[in-house]
């Protein structure tokens, strides 16, 4: 094989020869362990849905540009993605990361770096749509091969259709033990020299041609190009059958062709029931039979009306070549008869009736893991309880969650290539690193934020009901590790925080505080003494008399 284009980050430890494994490395992302079958792989597709890469990634393109379709991906775009005119819609998020404060510097740094060489703060919608839509995203990594030590020079975007990703053996002629024994059969498999997996892209940009045909199908032509200097994100989802890449829309390629056959069907429904059509009894006195018949086609011609209806415009024209709907029935009449006549046939009824759309509208919708209550803006946003808020909203703020998630490994895999670039970290230390480096993006949905906060109140309000039992029935530890439900590690960050608040002067020491009224225990009120000892001075009667203290108060019974 020719040598690669671009660059390949080499291990400083590779893998012990005893260390081995007849199972290839499992990435996820539908490429099998196999030999190249040509730039996009084909087969017989008997369910009809498409035969190559290419022809879904087409059928994915053309389904976005359907409003209901595109009004979903919109919905999902722009939770996923905020765009806020101070914030960036993404931050690297360090908090977990064990590492000195210097190394999260430079991680920061070479983050935003990355970010700017995507134009990433105003591009990230476009970028994140064509992710979705296409369910993988390619861009290469342009270095300086001369000084790759200065790190990523640029980032270009490669269009889908004109990347793929392949994975295949090695070819090793001359090889006898590995031509010649099977490890399958009575061999010892540790003895069998397994073959070495060789992973790369191939990149044609004479793939697409304005007509639409793909030329050079079948040939494996295109520029090789290294799997390090590429950035490959999928969607995560695989077809497992086939060992292709799915998007989340293909899901919906059902759905969507459904609706739009319904859709379709009930236009031409109404324009053929709606109207009223007409009867005409035209009469034909004693013509012969020949003159008859062109005597009533001189009539039709004179009154008909001819309307078609283009289904892949939607547009309705007025065409005369083309049979309608919309004919009125004329018919002859001999003499005798009662002569020429016009009767009128009633419309269809129950035309509004529209329940068959609705149903799969809300199916697509569904199937594009959209709340059907966003349908047509149903239901405003709730500000209220977490009761009121809808289990389909929950459900789409999860899977909007999973999908940052996974498109974030856009960003690990630039920002791993940068940092080892730049001798910055070496790949055994990414290998630890990698799964601490979180990516935070920017929230707009605030149906988490109400949970919490709810849940807070609740814990809040038990605590202040369980407060008279604390030191009786429940201890502080009880109260803080099963009704607050506090963590080892938040009590002894509360508690370290207290601390120094209190040596601060932040908050008030709590054993200076009369839990009674809440006052500092050295602000005690003049009337609760006296200068007898303490003892405390009677309020005055009704009658305004002072009892005396000495007197005992006379006990329950006693007058």
């Amino acid at each position: 094989m020719a040598k690669l284009f671009g660059f390949s980050i080499e291990d400083t430890e590779p893998l012990s020869p005893t260390t081995v494994s007849p199972v290839p490395e499992n990435n996820e992302d539908g490429v099998d362990w196999s030999m190249s079958s040509g730039f996009f792989g084909s087969y017989v597709d008997l369910e009809g849905i498409y035969r190559t890469e290419f022809d879904l990634l087409k059928r994915y393109r053309e389904m976005a540009l359907h409003p209901e379709v595109d009004s979903a991906i919109e919905d999902i775009v722009n939770e996923a993605i905020v765009s806020d005119l101070n914030d960036s819609p993404v931050q690297i998020d360090l908090d977990n990361l064990n590492a000195s404060d210097g190394i999260k510097s430079k991680i920061r740094d070479e983050f935003k770096f990355i970010k700017d060489l995507l134009d990433f703060d105003k591009k990230a919608h476009e970028i994140y749509r064509n992710w979705y839509v296409d369910g993988r995203i390619y861009y290469h990594k342009v270095i300086d091969l001369k000084k790759p030590h200065e790190g990523i020079q640029e980032i270009r975007y490669i269009d889908a259709m004109k990347m793929r990703y392949v994975r295949q053996n090695k070819k090793k002629g001359g090889n006898d033990k590995y031509k010649n024994r099977n490890p399958l059969v009575n061999d010892n498999p540790m003895d069998y020299e397994w073959p070495e997996i060789e992973e790369y892209f191939i990149y044609n940009p004479k793939l697409t041609y304005p007509t639409g045909n793909v030329k050079d199908l079948g040939s494996n032509t295109g520029i090789k190009m290294t799997k390090d200097s590429i950035t490959y994100c999928t969607s995560g989802l695989v077809d497992r059958n086939k060992g292709n890449c799915l998007s989340y829309l293909h899901k919906a390629i059902k759905s969507l062709n459904q609706l739009r056959m319904i859709e379709d069907s009930l236009v031409i429904y109404r324009l053929s029931r709606a109207p009223e059509r007409r009867i005409f009894y035209i009469d034909v006195g004693n013509l012969p039979k020949v003159k008859a018949e062109q005597y009533l086609r001189d009539v039709m011609m004179r009154y008909r009306n001819k309307l078609v209806y283009d289904a892949s415009t939607g547009e309705i024209r007025d065409d005369k070549k083309y049979m309608a709907m919309l004919e009125d029935f004329w018919l002859p009449r001999r003499e005798g008869g009662r002569g020429t006549e016009i009767s009128t046939l009633p419309g269809g009824q129950n035309l509004g009736e529209i329940t068959d759309i609705e149903y799969f509208k809300k199916k697509l919708y569904r199937s594009l893991n959209v709340p059907p209550s966003r349908m047509d803006g149903e239901g405003g946003f709730n500000l209220g309880r977490s009761s009121e808020i809808l289990r389909d909203e929950l459900k789409f703020t999860k899977f909007v969650g999973r999908l940052r998630k996974r498109f974030s490994n856009m960003f690990n895999d630039m920002l791993k290539t940068q940092l080892l670039l730049k001798n910055v970290i070496t790949p055994e230390d990414w290998e630890v690193m990698s799964e601490h480096i979180q990516y935070d993006f920017l929230y707009d949905n605030h149906f988490s934020e109400l949970k919490e906060s709810e849940l807070l109140n609740e814990r809040l309000n038990s605590a202040a009901t369980a407060e008279p039992y604390v030191g009786r029935y429940f201890s502080q530890d009880y109260v803080r590790r099963k009704i607050l439900r506090q963590t080892d590690e938040e009590i002894l960050e509360q508690d370290k925080l207290i601390k120094k608040e209190i040596k601060d002067g932040t908050i008030p020491d709590p054993a200076t505080i009369d839990p009674a009224t809440g006052l500092p225990l050295d602000a005690v009120p003049a009337t609760a003494s006296s200068m007898d000892g303490g003892v405390p001075i009677m309020e005055p009667d009704l009658e305004g008399e002072t009892m005396d203290p000495k007197v005992q108060m006379p006990k329950g019974g006693e007058i």
